[in-house]
């Protein structure tokens, strides 16, 4: 891991960030950036020995944030519902440019995008490249999401070229972890006794688990460029949806009750070429079986028993996850 750096995280409550900046702030000196609108959300990172500012991305004032960091890590994103488009490309496009612009000082930038950026295609088992055509994911639970960060990355292979700043554009696909993520969200619907509802069947992604994030972000600033760097932000394994809910029943005796749901306008699968990822960074080290293994006796280190109902944070997400017909 690096050490001895000046880093800055944007969203460092968030579901990757979080767990990413608890590693960091060990060896190094980490600041982390947001509007920390969830109650004891900025006490939870000062915990870490972070230090914090409170910053709103689509109206940025920056000055009280130094502009000497070494290394950037922008992770937060605005992903929600409605339609707004303006208001997404707003925070996630222009927000990117103008924190970009204030770190130009930087060895290097890390700007997570997301999969979700691909045209969609009606194979399930597609595997995207990172020179596969972009276009609107259609996300039910957040229609702006592919578009904004589309825009996003166009603004940030800009700032590459115009501040001479080296950037990586992190393609991620399905992260996870104690901390959350789909697979998560997965396990504790099933132990929650709730249907778990896809898109197909099968419903393939490419699962990386919060360890290797942590392990691979080094190498992934490493590799950054001018002009940016592209790359898919991936697990080494392809795995459907069925299978890991499949396991996940294995693991905790609940009878996983998986419904697909056709959502016309998406991609029937998310399967991302890792080989470019694998050059940079090695290959993964934790298999999506240990992963999820890892993640169950995390989540629920005591066991489950039927009636227990859904966790807290997962129970956020439920409705967004089920759409309604």
């Amino acid at each position: 891991m690096l050490s001895g750096e000046k880093i800055l995280i944007t969203g460092p409550a968030g579901q990757i960030a979080f767990p990413l900046a608890e590693s960091l702030a060990r060896d190094n000196d980490v600041w982390g950036i947001a509007r920390f609108s969830e109650a004891g959300s900025r006490e939870k990172v000062d915990a870490l020995g972070v230090t914090t500012r409170v910053v709103d991305l689509a109206t940025p004032d920056y000055s009280e944030l130094p502009d000497d960091f070494t290394y950037v890590l922008h992770l937060a994103t605005f992903q929600g519902g409605g339609k707004d488009y303006d208001w997404a490309i707003k925070v996630n496009a222009e927000g990117t440019g103008l924190l970009l612009q204030h770190c130009r000082k930087a060895k290097a930038a890390l700007v997570m995008s997301t999969q979700s950026t691909y045209k969609p295609v009606d194979d399930p088992m597609h595997v995207f490249k990172e020179t596969d055509p972009l276009g609107d994911g259609n996300s039910v639970h957040a229609p702006t999401y592919s578009i904004s960060k589309i825009t996003e990355e166009a603004v940030a292979r800009y700032c590459a070229r115009a501040f001479d700043l080296p950037v990586t554009i992190a393609r991620m696909n399905a992260s996870y972890g104690p901390n959350g993520g789909l697979p998560t969200y997965h396990l504790d619907w099933i132990v929650g006794e709730q249907p778990v509802v896809t898109r197909f069947d099968p419903c393939p992604y490419s699962l990386i688990h919060q360890d290797d994030i942590n392990d691979q972000t080094e190498a992934l600033l490493h590799a950054a460029t001018v002009p940016a760097t592209i790359v898919n932000w991936s697990g080494d394994e392809g795995v459907s949806v069925q299978e890991w809910c499949a396991y996940i029943g294995e693991l905790s005796g609940m009878t996983p009750d998986v419904q697909v749901k056709v959502m016309p306008g998406t991609s029937r699968g998310s399967i991302a070429d890792a080989t470019k990822r694998i050059s940079l960074t090695g290959p993964c080290k934790v298999s999506w079986r240990e992963g999820i293994r890892r993640t169950f006796e995390s989540r629920y280190p005591n066991g489950v028993t039927p009636g227990m109902g859904v966790h807290a944070q997962a129970s956020k997400l439920l409705s967004a996850y089920v759409p309604e017909d």
